[in-house]
């Protein structure tokens, strides 16, 4: 399990600086002594401040789940940065943001943390507590109270203020410190002489109460734990004796009364409950100390190691203790491929490489194959040939042009089973800048990362997945990648119809739209080139010639007023060029148009409109057809083939909706009786562009959806 370590020590990366600052902070030497401890266990770990940044953080190391993949976990030490409850401001943050955490929620924090109310909770549930009153302000009246008593703020931890005052003068003082210090009531006790006994608590429903420690502190000073003591500033030595040296009826009853308190209060996981013993045996409830201090001297430990849990059993508890509140299990089960369902293998073996599958994205990222640069594009074909052979994929010799496309088969075979359609080069310019992997909370981004890279990645640990069910040489499947992909798939076409030909469905690997959506229908696309030329014309000298560049305008501008959307069509001119003489007008022009249509009568019918508009006297025009991309459109076969997908989609509550595309792909080069689906790739956004990115939980999702559907194919 992913384990995050949340504390608070240096940071104080907020928006402003105002209110009480936290005091409290966990030494370095400590959280690393809890990180150990938890990779001890088989947890990745990673430690973060709480601040604000904590958010980005989180959602980078442990992201959002798909269904049935086990959430990370948050181990909280954080104490707050500054302001009121500040023991309850990352567990809140933990709450919204919908992560499991050690430790209690931010109701039994505050209420903790607030002495008073917890003493009133205490009273009312019929708890011994000390006498107490809460003073307002400087000039209060004098309390009730016998002296000695105790004096405290009314909402701090860790000892902060704690002091006996044993006369009317030494209360006014020390109330006026923290009146002024603390900005806050004071917590006025009555001091109970004695011993000071330690209760742990861990777990929960039923909560296990630790055996009881004992808190000495010599002769020096005053028998109380103060804040110097535990900054080990005071001169004296604390010592912690576990098990209390109290009998055994007297130990029940301590641990009874802890637990109570532990229940009353709302708390969970664990806590440490702080009495103090009279000489006649009677104990009296302090406090509860919802985060517990792990330092090693400290009596929480000391209890734990008393019943046989050491450091890093003691911590790695604490997270199944948690694991069972969240899940109903002590940890994350390791599915055993005997017991557990197919299905539950697949999302296991998957989820368990979450951190793999984001690390191949970036490693095939680094691989540069645009279009036009065609040793990288040979480069990555010869790797991706490695890793499908290395899985049991054969090639297949007579549906392979290893320039263009390469086709690869399961044992079972292609023929009347399931085509995965993908491309490997990059389509975008020589002139774009570069753009490396990066990842954030949400996206990740990189070159061709939602076009091509994370399509890829995901189709490669679908297949591991598949091999690892032992399901992928069982199935009919072939996947075919080409590598032509900018050039219109002009010369892998033929490839691509012929293997298409001889499977029962198509699945292309373009990637989804941001939406959640896949693609049931495309347009198709013609691309042109236009040609056209006129007499040289003098700048300034009467004529009665057409002027080529003029014409030009005027025809494409012509063509362009073809676009319908009622009929939806799209016609636009790209770009445009011209060459002229010295000393003379352009003569000729070079235009590239692109027209999008529903059909090939459609498209044909649009061609014969531009070539109309184009045919003029004493201008020389022609169009030149560059490349045609057949529309994909929706058929029975690709209806059925949409809800099979869905029904796996709703199983595993992974969001997919059904959409129609302006932009061509290779599904439109699929026979007509084929069934077949596009966009079945992760979802990304702002593809060949400088911003290309795929969403994060889409990566995992689509994986997982393309697993468990080619899963239920039925065997050759």
């Amino acid at each position: 399990m992913k384990v995050a370590i949340v504390y608070n020590r240096e940071s104080q990366r907020v928006i402003n600086l105002f209110g009480l600052p936290n005091r409290e902070k966990y030494g370095l030497g400590a959280i690393k002594r809890i990180s150990d401890a938890l990779r001890k266990g088989g947890h990745r770990v990673a430690a973060f401040e709480g601040d604000k940044d904590l958010i980005d953080r989180l959602e980078e190391f442990m992201p959002r789940v798909v269904k049935s993949e086990r959430p990370g976990m948050v181990f909280n030490l954080s104490y707050g940065i500054q302001g009121q409850a500040r023991y309850t401001h990352v567990p809140g943050m933990l709450e919204m943001l919908g992560l499991p955490y050690v430790g209690s929620g931010p109701l039994a924090h505050s209420l903790a943390l607030d002495k008073v109310v917890s003493k009133m909770i205490f009273v009312q549930h019929g708890l011994p507590t000390p006498d107490f009153a809460v003073l307002d302000g400087p000039g209060f009246e004098m309390p009730e109270l016998k002296f000695p008593m105790i004096v405290k703020p009314k909402n701090e931890a860790v000892s902060f203020g704690l002091k006996i005052v044993r006369s009317e003068k030494a209360l006014r003082e020390a109330a006026d410190v923290i009146f002024d210090e603390f900005q806050q009531p004071v917590l006025v006790e009555q001091y109970i002489a004695g011993r000071e006994i330690n209760v742990g608590l861990l777990g929960n429903h039923p909560t296990e109460a630790l055996p009881s420690a004992e808190v000495t502190f010599g002769k020096k000073g005053p028998q109380i734990y103060t804040f110097e003591d535990k900054r080990n500033t005071s001169g004296r030595e604390i010592n912690v004796i576990c098990p209390a040296e109290i009998d055994d009826e007297l130990a029940a009853k301590a641990q009874a009364l802890a637990k109570r308190a532990f229940e009353v209060l709302a708390c969970y996981d664990c806590a440490r409950v702080d009495m103090r013993l009279d000489k006649e045996g009677n104990l009296y409830i302090l406090e509860v100390n919802s985060l517990p201090s792990l330092g090693r001297r400290g009596s929480y430990v000391q209890g734990a190691a008393a019943v046989g849990l050491d450091f890093a059993a003691l911590i790695n508890r604490l997270v199944d203790v948690a694991a069972t509140r969240y899940f109903g299990v002590p940890s994350p089960p390791d599915v055993a491929p005997k017991a557990a369902s197919e299905d539950q293998r697949i999302v296991s073996f998957l989820s368990e490489r979450r951190d793999q599958i984001e690390d191949a994205v970036q490693d095939w990222v680094a691989c540069r194959s645009r279009t036009s640069d065609p040793v990288g594009v040979q480069e990555v074909v010869g790797r991706l040939d490695g890793r499908l052979q290395k899985l049991g994929m054969k090639p297949v010799a007579d549906l392979t042009d290893r320039r263009v496309a390469m086709t690869w088969q399961s044992a079972a075979g292609l023929d009347g089973g399931t085509l995965v359609v993908g491309h490997l080069d990059v389509p975008i310019s020589r002139e774009m800048v570069a753009q490396n992997y990066r990842r954030e909370p949400e996206w990740l981004y990189g070159e061709g990362i939602g076009s091509s890279r994370a399509p890829l990645v995901s189709l490669l640990f679908v297949l591991r997945a598949l091999r690892r069910v032992r399901r992928l040489h069982r199935i009919r499947l072939g996947v075919l990648y080409y590598s032509d992909e900018g050039r219109d798939c002009r010369y892998s076409a033929d490839v691509i119809r012929q293997a298409a030909a001889r499977a029962r469905q198509v699945i292309v690997l373009r990637p989804g739209n941001v939406g959640d959506f896949m693609v049931t229908a495309r347009r198709g696309q013609r691309h042109y080139r236009v040609r056209i030329e006129g007499e040289p014309i003098r700048l300034g000298r009467p004529h009665s010639k057409l002027r080529a560049l003029p014409w030009a305008f005027d025809k494409l501008q012509q063509c362009t007023n073809l676009t319908s959307r009622k009929d939806r069509i799209a016609v636009a001119t790209l770009d445009l060029q011209t060459a002229h003489m010295p000393m003379l007008l352009p003569h000729q022009v070079t235009a590239s148009l692109l027209v999008s249509y529903p059909d090939e009568k459609v498209g044909d019918r649009v061609e014969g409109q531009i070539r109309e508009i184009l045919t003029g006297k004493g201008i020389s025009c022609k169009l030149e057809p560059l490349s045609a991309r057949p529309p994909m459109k929706e058929r029975r076969a690709t209806v059925r083939l949409a809800k099979a997908v869905e029904a796996v989609a709703q199983q595993w509550e992974i969001p997919l909706k059904r959409e129609s595309s302006v932009w061509p792909s290779a599904a439109g080069l699929v026979p007509a009786s084929t069934g077949v689906l596009c966009g079945l790739g992760p979802v990304a956004r702002d593809t060949y562009t400088p911003d290309e990115s795929v969403d994060r939980i889409s990566l995992m999702q689509r994986t997982l959806l393309l697993a468990e559907f080619l899963a239920r194919q039925n065997d050759h």
